[in-house]
Formats: C-alpha cells, sequence, structure tokens
C-alpha cells in the first residue's frame, strides 16, 4: 500500500456530482440552483424549525393547558415485590441503600427514592431512602425490617 492506491471507506463519501457554481460551461453555473430572487437563494438563508411558510406552525395551532408546578419532587418509587425479588435473587441480604439500588440498576445517580407497599416483604431488611409509604413502612417493619428516612 502506497500514496498511488489509497482511496476513501466504502460508503463514506457522498456527493460525488457535479460541482455548482463554478461556471457557465459546467451547466451548473449563473444561479448555483438555487433559482432566482427570494430567501432561498441568498447566502446565510435558514429555515427556523417548525416553519410552515407563513401558515400558523402546528405548534401554535394546538392548545396549551394545564399547570406544571416548578416546585415538584419527582421521587423513583420502588415496590417492595422489587425488594422481595433481590432478596430472592440473592443480590441483597440484610441492608438496603442509594448505592445497592442504584448498583442494580434501580435509580439513577440523582434520584430520590420512595418505596411504595406493592407485593409483600418476607426478609428482615434494613431499608434506607429518601421517603416510605405508610404500607411500604408497615410491611416491613412487620417482616421484623428497620425503615431509615434519608
Amino acid at each position: 500500500m502506497d500514496l498511488s492506491n489509497l482511496k476513501p471507506a466504502e460508503g463514506s463519501v457522498k456527493n460525488q456530482g457535479k460541482r455548482i457554481g463554478r461556471g457557465q460551461g459546467s451547466g451548473k453555473g449563473g444561479t448555483a440552483t438555487r433559482g432566482h430572487k427570494g430567501a432561498k437563494s441568498r447566502s446565510g438563508y435558514s429555515k427556523k424549525v417548525g416553519f410552515e411558510g407563513g401558515q400558523m406552525p402546528l405548534q401554535r395551532r394546538v392548545p396549551k393547558f394545564g399547570f406544571t408546578n416548578i416546585n415538584r419532587v419527582e421521587y423513583q418509587g420502588i415496590n417492595l415485590d422489587t425488594l422481595q425479588l433481590l432478596v430472592d435473587d440473592k443480590k441483597i441480604s440484610d441492608t438496603v441503600d442509594f448505592e445497592i439500588l442504584f448498583n442494580n440498576g434501580l435509580i439513577g445517580k440523582n434520584d430520590l427514592v420512595k418505596i411504595l407497599g406493592r407485593g409483600e416483604l418476607k426478609a428482615k431488611l434494613k431499608v434506607s431512602a429518601h421517603k416510605f409509604t405508610a404500607t411500604a413502612k408497615a410491611a416491613i417493619e412487620a417482616a421484623g425490617g428497620e425503615v431509615v428516612t434519608l
């Protein structure tokens, strides 16, 4: 292999058609396929995202409604049956904390955790989380476990 037989990878090079705007003899000179006058013929033209030719754009036609509370706190919910599944798979033994949940892919690193009461818990666990529902708290304590609020 040397410089005389180098070529680009298969499929990496596109647009090997005619070069536009290189004189009348090329057949694509003059207006360089842009037509005559108007915004699209000028350099620097770019259509705004969602522009529909002056028609009222969809984003403005569709009614807006509802309310978004800027102070809302989002929690990642984890049910008791999920915790029981981890115990059955021998992924946890006696304590459940943020790190264990994160390592098992149940939560993200910036999530707040709320333990929810679906399912039943047979294992005795010490559970640490940001929030607990009343049913979850009762179920954990009924199984002989301990609830720690972060």
